[in-house]
C-alpha cells in the first residue's frame, strides 16, 4: 500500500500544486515585481526602482491608517478574547440552555461583513442623531463602532474554540487542585489558563490577523470618514490602487508592506504564545 501511495502521489499532488502556483505563487511574485513599476495594467509595467516605496512612506494618510489599524488590532484582540473566554467559562458550567446560548452567540459570525456594517451604521447613526452628531463626523466614533461590530461578530467564534479547549482539560486535574486548597482564581491562573494555551494561541492569532485585515466592515460602516481618518490599512490600499490614477504601483507597494507586517506580527505572536505551551 505504501509503495502504491508513493507511486501515484504525484498524480494527486501536481493538480493541487499547479492550482496553488497559478492562484497564489505566480500572482504574489508578480505583485512584488509590480511594486517596483509604474503601470496601469500588467502589460505596460515600466520599472521605476524604489520611487513607489518612497511615495508610499511619504503618504501621511497611509501612516495614519497604519497606526489606526495597530490600535484597532490591539483593542479588538483584548476585547474579543477576554469576553469570549469569559463566555466559554460560563457556558461550560452545568447550566440549562447552554447549547441555545452557544448557538445565539455564534450566529453573528455567519453574517457577512458588508451586511453587518450597514446594519450597525443604521444603529449607531440612530443613536448619535439624538446627540446631534453622526458616525462619519468623528474618527473615534468609527473606531469604537468597528470595535463593537467586530467583537459582536467574532466573539461567538472564538468562544467555540475556548469551549473546546476547556472541555479538553482533564477533570481530575481540577479536582486535585481544588482538594489541594486552590481558590477559584488560583485554579484559573495556575491550571486552566496554562492548559488552555493551545486554544489561546489559535484565538489570538485569528483575532490579531483579522484585526489587521479588516476591510468590508470598515468600508460599509465608515468608508474612512471623516476625511479618511477612520480608514484602515486594507481600505487605504484599495482606495490607493483603484481610486488614485497613476498610483497603482504605490498601491501595490502598500499591499507588499501590508503582507510583510501581518506575517511578522503573526509569527511573533505565534512564537510568543507557543513558547508558553512548551513551558507548561
Amino acid at each position: 500500500m505504501e509503495k502504491a501511495i508513493k507511486r501515484y502521489m504525484p498524480i494527486f499532488v501536481l493538480p493541487t500544486l499547479f492550482a496553488f502556483a497559478l492562484g497564489f505563487i505566480i500572482p504574489f511574485i508578480m505583485g512584488i515585481w509590480l511594486s517596483f513599476c509604474k503601470f496601469t495594467t500588467v502589460t505596460d509595467a515600466k520599472f521605476v526602482g524604489i520611487s513607489n516605496y518612497i511615495d508610499a512612506f511619504k503618504d501621511t494618510v497611509f501612516r495614519h491608517s497604519f497606526w489606526y489599524t495597530v490600535l484597532f488590532a490591539v483593542v479588538s484582540l483584548i476585547v474579543i478574547n477576554v469576553v469570549a473566554f469569559a463566555l466559554g467559562m460560563a457556558l461550560t458550567k452545568e447550566l440549562r440552555g447552554t447549547n441555545v446560548f452557544r448557538t445565539i452567540f455564534f450566529m453573528p459570525n455567519l453574517i457577512g461583513g458588508i451586511v453587518l456594517g450597514y446594519i450597525w451604521q443604521l444603529i449607531f447613526n440612530g443613536i448619535l442623531e439624538k446627540y446631534g452628531t453622526a458616525l462619519g463626523l468623528n474618527e473615534w466614533y468609527g473606531f469604537w463602532g468597528l470595535i463593537i461590530l467586530v467583537s459582536w461578530q467574532q466573539i461567538g467564534y472564538m468562544m467555540i474554540i475556548y469551549i473546546a479547549g476547556l472541555q479538553s482539560i482533564p477533570g481530575d486535574v481540577m479536582e486535585a487542585a481544588e482538594i489541594d486548597g486552590a481558590t477559584k482564581w488560583q485554579r484559573l491562573w495556575k491550571v486552566t489558563i496554562p492548559m488552555m494555551m493551545p486554544s489561546i494561541t489559535i484565538c489570538m492569532f485569528l483575532s490579531i490577523t483579522n484585526g489587521f485585515k479588516l476591510f468590508d466592515q470598515n468600508l460599509s460602516l465608515t468608508a474612512g470618514e471623516p476625511a479618511k481618518m477612520s480608514e484602515m490599512m486594507a481600505l487605504n490600499i484599495f482606495n490607493t490602487f483603484y481610486g488614485r490614477t497613476g498610483w497603482e504601483g504605490v498601491g501595490q507597494v502598500k499591499a507588499v508592506l501590508f503582507f510583510i507586517i501581518v506575517v511578522l506580527i503573526g509569527m511573533f505572536q505565534l512564537r510568543a504564545t507557543r513558547s508558553k505551551e512548551v513551558q507548561q
